[in-house]
């Protein structure tokens, strides 16, 4: 198949999932697709195995795989839902609670990627720098499956913004934790990080480079804004810099990720504010929120459909299921030690651990990262693991968090700091 025949296939299902889910089981929009998927896959599994002449499980495992979903989200998808997400997160928000947003994108990252790399090892015999890779790409939120749940969800504002922010910032902290890991790990692959120095020096190269890059880009772009005041010109602009932006970041070798957040940030909240006017603001914001609800569509349908990718042995499920426990314990402690480290100092919302905790949810980018790993004896199990991870915080914690931050988040909202 084409990528035009691919790209309009997805599309088509999309609606009629998406329409499915709206009539009968009338879940929140991307959760319902990824079920209506789900579900869709399941019975064309259990169809083939009743009757085995009708091979459709191996010629639709044929496609996913040829789909090649880790390059389609890392290398296309996620630059436009990360420019999305952080064009609608406002820098005055962010100020309030920007302490307690890096100690959980570093340290949490950080403390979550060893307790689930350290347990994933002593469950499986799994060596050990390969469980750390394991847990690089389980710990950190996807911001996409966050903010599509908040949108549903009615919090308070600093809470929201402290799980909205944190959930961009982690996710690109993680990618080039996984990345100095692998490098670690895998050092015969093509990752060039193969020693503790290399690796510190890659770390600080994609962080503090692709935040740079994305000030330095938004900045530009803002500058250019200003001068011109012709809504459709300046969507387009906006379009420009979330692909070009992304790109260059690929090619300099720095996060592309964490350009996508910094330069949507500057543009959703300086950019809009002295850049923009009344009608480019309506127009921009319109337009973004548009590609993100379409793209949410589609990246929620390939990760129902990535279950034909992913090997259902008994002892490998076995191994994800305990993963499960393994991800919301790592969640757990790199939520609550830098909310206990600022609690002298700073008055924090009710329920803010139990609720962060529960609402980190993982995602696309997760199973992305587990399939680029190269093939390798611990590949299956790793993929397996990640994707029952992601299956049941996308699905079991997608839909309750709401309900446990009714129960637990009642009272009155405290102001940060």
């Amino acid at each position: 198949m084409t990528l035009l025949q691919i790209a309009s296939l997805l599309i088509v299902l999309a609606g009629a999932f998406g329409a499915i889910n709206y009539l009968f089981l009338k879940l929140p929009s991307s959760i319902g697709i990824l079920v209506v998927a789900l579900i869709a896959s399941f019975v064309v599994i259990v169809t083939d195995a009743l009757f085995p002449s009708l091979t459709v499980e191996e010629q639709i495992r044929a496609q996913v795989l040829e789909l090649e979903f880790s390059e389609a989200l890392l290398e296309g998808m996620l630059g436009l839902l990360l420019f999305a997400g952080a064009l609608h997160v406002k820098l005055s928000d962010l100020r309030k609670a920007w302490l307690v947003i890096l100690l959980m994108a570093t340290i949490g990252v950080g403390l979550s990627t060893t307790i689930v790399g350290f347990g994933f090892h002593w469950l499986t015999g799994m060596p050990i720098m390969i469980a750390l890779v394991f847990g690089a790409l389980i710990s950190p939120t996807d911001p996409v499956a966050v903010l599509g749940v908040l949108r549903e969800a009615d919090l308070q504002k600093s809470l929201e913004t402290k799980i909205a922010g944190e959930s961009l910032f982690n996710d690109g902290v993680g990618y080039v934790v996984f990345l100095v890991l692998v490098g670690l790990a895998f050092p015969s692959g093509d990752h060039h990080a193969t020693g503790l120095w290399p690796a510190v020096m890659l770390f600080l190269q994609e962080a503090l480079g692709g935040a740079a890059l994305g000030l330095t880009l938004g900045w530009l772009t803002f500058r250019v804004m200003r001068l011109i005041d012709d809504y459709s010109l300046e969507v387009l602009i906006t379009l420009g810099l979330a692909f070009g932006g992304y790109e260059l970041a690929v090619w300099l070798h720095v996060s592309a990720p964490i350009m996508a957040v910094c330069a949507g940030l500057l543009i959703g909240d300086i950019g809009a504010r002295h850049g923009m006017s009344e009608e480019t603001r309506k127009y921009v914001d319109a337009f973004w929120k548009l590609i993100d609800e379409i793209l949410n569509a589609v990246l929620f349908l390939m990760i129902g459909f990535e279950v034909f990718a992913v090997a259902f042995e008994f002892d490998l499920l076995v191994s994800g299921t305990l993963a499960i426990a393994l991800a919301l314990l790592g969640r757990f402690v790199a939520v609550a030690v830098p909310v206990m480290m600022l609690k002298p100092f700073r008055n924090f919302s009710a329920g803010v651990i139990p609720i962060m905790t529960w609402g980190g949810l993982k995602g696309g980018i997760s199973v992305a990262l587990a399939l680029s790993l190269p093939d390798g004896e611990w590949k299956p199990l790793i993929l397996t693991a990640t994707y029952v991870v992601v299956v049941f915080s996308i699905i079991v914690q997608g839909l309750t968090v709401t309900r446990l931050a009714e129960r637990v988040g009642r009272a009155p909202e405290l102001p940060d700091g």
